[in-house]
């Protein structure tokens, strides 16, 4: 079985811390993945051609977008690859919060899914591999148990 490939997507360079936190707990699930950066409004033919570099590339694929205020790049890519999509917009004070509907209303037809939190976006997509790859499963069932052994470890420090 080919080794699945997240495909981080990023509208501008100002989004690569956050898109470094989706590499690295990529990384801790043991999912390959690669950063690149394109914009749905500023370079079109741009996203398409990368786009199409990897729908070529037949291993398995989740695409992770990252893309804030006006988010047109989740719905473009989603609109344009078969395999599933996820939207992690960066948090943004400037518009109070207000950018994230640009994330969450899509036309119909286009249906990524939205995860605020990069390692949240890292996690589904791990869970995504894993209904395929039992590795990848194994790895997220430890996880899961671990985070649940410190739920307990916590509730007995304190009682």
């Amino acid at each position: 079985m080919s080794k699945p490939l997240v495909v981080i997507l990023m509208g501008s360079k100002a989004d690569l811390d956050h898109c470094n936190k989706i590499t690295e707990a990529c990384k801790g699930y043991g999912l390959e993945s690669v950063l690149r950066v394109a914009s749905a409004h500023k370079t079109p033919e741009h996203a398409l051609a990368v786009l199409k570099e990897y729908e070529a590339d037949a291993r398995p694929k989740v695409y992770i977008t990252v893309a804030g205020r006006s988010n047109a790049l989740s719905g473009f890519v989603d609109g344009a690859v078969s395999a599933p999509v996820i939207v992690c917009p960066p948090v943004s004070e400037s518009f109070g919060g207000a950018d994230i509907f640009s994330s969450l209303r899509m036309p119909s037809g286009i249906a990524p899914a939205i995860v605020l939190e990069p390692v949240n976006a890292a996690l589904l997509a791990a869970k995504i591999f894993g209904l395929e790859n039992a590795e990848i499963r194994e790895v997220v069932i430890r996880s899961q148990k671990k985070l649940a052994e410190k739920i307990l470890e916590d509730d007995a420090s304190v009682h």
